[in-house]
């Protein structure tokens, strides 16, 4: 408790505030509670972020005798942590000693795990076999310790470039394969080391005279494993001298115990480069560069890197951990005479690739473990420190991995973050990305077992709703019109209701509503993703008293001229809503034409009134062309079963809108309490005329910040203006010389391809997101989202690709791509929907790469080769929109 003190001291933060004898009480099953157990030092930056972007959630255990451990209600075999006193983190640094009665549940645990600690003992024990997500554990920190383990995995299972290494272990380990086998690393298995002299030696004269030590000229021999951490018991020998380095792996080798190897492995020297000419006349001695990298475990279970520091020794003497200050790659690279920006740059992106693939090797050999090998079925590693050397093969640069390590990293790294604060450096993201990844891992635990009312379960492009809620661990209770829906098989209830004709959603959601408490149902939280029932959910909301929007806003957003209408009415603010509202009027019939032609200028655009997918969307020239696509529109479309999913449950009345010039954009948003949690913009192509129909897209966009900031600011300002102020929204706007207009609010998640987009390209989930607002929690995104990926796509039309995507074999071959992770193939219908001027697209196909440019290019190459481009369906003038 005072190491806290002084390292919140030493921060220029308050000391922590005792409410101890003011018992804190009523934290329930939706309150989320980030546990991290032991010393305060590691983890301080990070608790500190999570209590400004939590306050509250993040609550700090430094004694065994404030937590309990009882048995899980909902997973056999594992154990609750309830904690009955911790410090607690809130905004601004302030931190609160409390008691909790009743004791209060982590929702997850991490910790210092570190063998040997003061703390590991007790820590490893209370986070032993959780039902919650752990974010390691003290067996999963002893295997990353362990140098010949990670050194296995990071040549075997990453492909990375390690010291060229022979191990001597005892037969009986068995957390090693029995055969292994990894680029640069030898294992022999010895039943009797004192028995076995005559085959050390030969294993340690081909090790020294074979093909990967040609390049090095030292060797070292060290005892190895978790236990030897931090100590300094290697010696170091000439690789000519054959006699004394087989001398001293047999000295190691007494007393070789089975958890422990002894390590023969090549002394890889940092490169050394041309380097500018010296300041001073006096020699300059031979340096070595350790390049120290820590990563976590990031949206998606993908690895990302946090922060890359350096430390700089003596060549003689391997760089240790806090053996000296850490300073910065690029300047690191700059000392070695990396005099090109380009090249420093190009190795920081290599260095990024390799760290994340050792990550990624990491987690993969993780997952293979048993439950009792890991520490518990949620124990994995969260946050990793990989090592590297900047050697220097075959006249070039290369990034050797030495090893990895559970928590050496994380202090070199925040130690480097503080010492840029004291020299004015604006604050890194690391604490906000390790905070952030704890975070997201408590919400997504938040929501297990939570009992979800889904009304609309929507066509194929809806099929991974079923997945996630598997995958998050959500009971859906599914109310759906057609009783021979293919989601029936996939949810906990499912409940057949015929609610098509939406103008009489009032008593429909007084029939759901006692269809609901028949079947003894107590949801936690009710939703739609299916634009038709949007209003039919709110309703019933309201009916079961749970959180969402009122019914009322969810109409004036559904209707579309409504929507304008009401914004044209808002003049409050700067810019006020109204803004951004176009001139339209409602057509109900020709009369309504002749009137809106006074009031709408030509050319304008003709839609149905709560249309979805663009069906029926046309501009038209004059008073004449209007007349004629409405008698054609009201003849075609009159009801649900004319073309189902596109608001014909509503009827079909249409609007007339002024046609607004510029780029077309998507922006998605997360509002909680009214208050913008997150927002991604992706720009469209252009649409072929006169139907509007989506041809391509791209994420992220295009568009410089500030403009990407104009469409959001006008989004979150519409949505609030019509009185949404809770939920994930899908605003469509084109982007004039003047600033954003909109053209339509979607009040629920945005369609076709763009959860799986965004999730791919940054991480999030839009489907959570949804769920947790629903469920009255704000949920946790990145604070500054940053792009994984770039993605363009296409749309393609059964009229255009039908018989190439079906005779030829197209279809097939996207399938096989996609499975091969070269493609994204997005299906939005199991066939051609509608026809003529009704059609929408029947899948998306997009592809990425590391930069828009690379990603246009393949997608481009793929479609010519496939025949997706045609002189009817240029995709090379699909894309002229993405530069």
């Amino acid at each position: 408790y005072e190491l806290l003190q002084s390292a919140l001291c030493q921060e220029g933060l308050p000391r922590t505030l005792d409410r101890s004898a003011e018992p804190r009480t009523g934290f329930g099953p939706l309150d989320m509670t980030v546990c991290v157990l032991g010393s305060p030092t590691a983890f301080l930056p990070v608790l500190l972020e999570g209590g400004t972007r939590c306050p509250g959630a993040m609550v700090l255990c430094l004694s065994p005798t404030w937590a309990s451990r009882v048995p899980s209600e909902t997973s056999p075999g594992a154990w609750s942590l309830l904690l009955s006193r911790g410090v607690s983190f809130e905004v601004g640094g302030h931190s609160t000693l409390d008691t909790f009665v009743p004791p209060r549940r982590a929702n997850y645990v991490t910790g210092t795990f570190v063998p040997g600690g003061p703390e590991s003992s007790w820590v490893g024990e209370l986070a032993r076999d959780l039902d919650c997500p752990t974010g390691g554990s003290v067996p999963l920190a002893h295997r990353l310790e362990d140098p010949l383990v990670t050194r296995w995995v990071l040549a075997a299972h990453a492909g990375l470039p390690v010291p060229p290494t022979l191990a001597f272990v005892l037969g009986t380990r068995g957390d090693l394969p029995t055969e292994l086998v990894a680029p640069g690393v030898r294992l022999v298995r010895l039943e009797d080391p004192q028995d076995q002299e005559k085959l050390v030696q030969e294993e340690v004269g081909t090790f020294l005279r074979g093909t990967a030590m040609e390049p090095y000229s030292q060797v070292t021999v060290r005892p190895a494993g978790w236990q030897w951490r931090g100590t300094d018991t290697r010696s170091t020998h000439r690789k000519e001298e054959g006699v004394a380095v087989a001398q001293a792996v047999g000295a190691r080798l007494r007393g070789l115990r089975e958890e422990d190897s002894v390590l023969l492995e090549a002394l890889v020297p940092t490169a050394r480069l041309p380097a500018p000419p010296p300041r001073s006349p006096a020699p300059r001695l031979p340096v070595a560069l350790r390049i120290c990298t820590l990563l976590c475990r990031s949206w998606g279970d993908r690895p990302q890197l946090c922060q890359v520091a350096c430390a700089v020794g003596r060549a003689e003497v391997p760089v240790r951990h806090g053996a000296t200050l850490p300073q910065g790659l690029d300047t690191s690279l700059q000392q070695w005479g990396v005099v090109a920006p380009g090249q420093r740059q190009a190795l920081a992106t290599r260095l990024r690739v390799a760290a994340e693939a050792a990550m990624a090797a990491v987690l993969a050999t993780e997952a293979e473990l048993s439950p009792q090998q890991r520490g518990g079925t949620r124990a994995r590693t969260d946050i990793l420190g990989v090592d590297f050397l900047l050697a220097c093969v075959d006249d070039t640069l290369e990034l050797v991995a030495l090893s990895t390590n559970s928590q050496r990293c994380l202090e070199t790294c925040l130690l480097a973050e503080a010492m840029g604060h004291a020299v004015g450096d604006p604050p890194g993201d690391l604490p906000q990305l390790l905070a952030e990844a704890m975070l997201h891992r408590a919400q997504c635990h938040l929501v297990e077992g939570k009992d979800i009312l889904l009304i609309g379960a929507g066509g194929i492009s809806k099929s991974f709703v079923w997945e996630a809620a598997r995958a998050y661990g959500l009971r859906i209770h599914l109310v759906e019109s057609d009783p021979e829906h293919f989601a029936a098989e996939l949810v906990e209830t499912f409940l057949p209701y015929d609610s098509r004709e939406h103008r009489r959603d009032e008593e429909h959601a007084e029939r759901v509503t006692e269809l609901v408490r028949a079947r003894g149902l107590r949801p936690h939280a009710c939703l739609s993703y299916w634009d038709d029932c949007v209003v039919l959910a709110a309703l019933v909301c309201q009916h079961l008293g749970l959180r969402g929007n009122p019914p009322a806003a969810v109409r004036v957003a559904k209707q579309k001229s409504r929507t304008h209408q009401h914004l044209q009415r808002c003049h409050r603010g700067h810019p006020p809503p109204s803004t951004f509202a176009v001139p339209c009027h409602r057509l109900q019939s020709h009369e309504d034409v002749e009137r809106a032609a006074g009031t709408v200028p030509f050319p304008a655009v003709a839609k149905l009134e709560f249309g979805a997918g663009g069906v029926g969307v046309r501009l038209v020239e004059n008073t004449e062309q209007c007349h004629a696509h409405a008698t054609q529109l009201w003849h075609d479309l009159r009801d649900d079963a004319d073309h189902p999913g596109i608001g014909l449950g509503w009827g079909n009345a249409m609007l007339l809108m002024e046609y607004v010039p510029g780029t077309e954009h998507d922006v998605d948003v997360v509002i909680f309490d009214g208050r913008l949690v997150g927002a991604w913009v992706s720009d469209n192509g252009p649409t072929r005329l006169p139907a509007f129909l989506e041809t391509a897209a791209c994420l992220p966009s295009c568009l410089p910040a500030d403009r990407q900031a104009q469409l959001v600011r006008a989004a979150l300002s519409c949505c609030l203006a019509c009185g949404l102020r809770d939920g994930v929204f899908n605003v469509e706007l084109k982007l004039a010389p003047g600033g954003p207009r909109l053209l339509e609010i979607n009040p629920r998640m945005g369609g076709f391809y763009l959860r799986d987009w965004i999730q791919e390209v940054y991480g999030p989930d839009l489907l959570l997101a949804a769920v947790l607002v629903a469920l009255g929690v704000p949920p946790v995104l990145p604070a500054r989202p940053t792009p994984r990926t770039h993605l363009v796509g296409v749309m393609c039309l059964g009229s255009e690709h039908g018989e190439v995507l079906g005779g030829g074999g197209g279809l097939e071959t996207l399938r096989v791509l996609q499975g091969r992770g070269l493609i994204r193939l997005n299906r939005l219908f199991e066939a051609a929907e509608g026809a003529g001027g009704y059609e929408e697209p029947c899948l998306s196909v997009a592809c990425d790469g590391g930069t828009r440019a690379e990603a246009t290019l393949r997608l481009l190459g793929l479609c010519q080769a496939l025949g997706i481009d045609s002189p009817r369906y240029p995709i090379q003038h699909f894309l002229s929109h993405f530069k």
